[in-house]
């Protein structure tokens, strides 16, 4: 059986860090992920609200260095669980159970890890081309270094 899931989104907000009773970290947090195609009627893309579970080092990871709105990148498989509510009624969620976590977009200049700015709608742009001064452009092959090869099947050992 194959159950694997990557979902790339924006945290919806800052990830809450807990700790069971033996000490093990667990992360939850939730993200939004634009669905790939938009209404017919011209209208805005809707988007998706998954909730995602990280344990151990993963889940430190996620809280120390995402905060509300950053681009995250989540890998890991869909778990169904069962719970009830307050009213006694039974209930089910899916949620993420993460294995990795990688930043999504760049931390802008300025900014700290833990500033909790929110980075929804803000707009990144690409660094300038590296500049690699004098050096020349590479030269094309000289056209003497092609020689056509003979295709007989005959000759191959096998």
């Amino acid at each position: 059986m194959l159950n694997h899931i990557t979902l790339m989104g924006r945290l919806v907000r800052d990830p809450e860090l807990r700790r069971t009773g033996t000490g093990v970290a667990v992360a939850s947090f939730r993200i939004a992920v634009d669905r790939d195609f938009a209404p017919k009627d011209g209208g805005e893309r809707k988007a998706d609200f998954i909730d995602c579970v990280a344990w151990r080092q993963t889940g430190e990871f996620i809280s120390k260095y995402f905060t509300k709105g950053r681009m995250i990148v989540v890998d890991g498989r869909l778990e169904m669980r069962d719970w009830t509510d307050k009213e006694g009624n039974k209930r089910t969620t899916a949620e993420v159970v993460v294995s990795n976590a990688y930043f999504g977009d760049s931390k802008r200049d300025g900014d700290s890890v833990q500033s909790g700015s929110s980075y929804a709608g803000s707009a990144y742009s690409a660094p300038a081309a590296p500049s690699y001064g004098a050096y020349p452009a590479p030269a094309a092959a000289p056209s003497t270094d092609f020689a056509m090869l003979d295709d007989n099947d005959a000759l191959l050992p096998f």
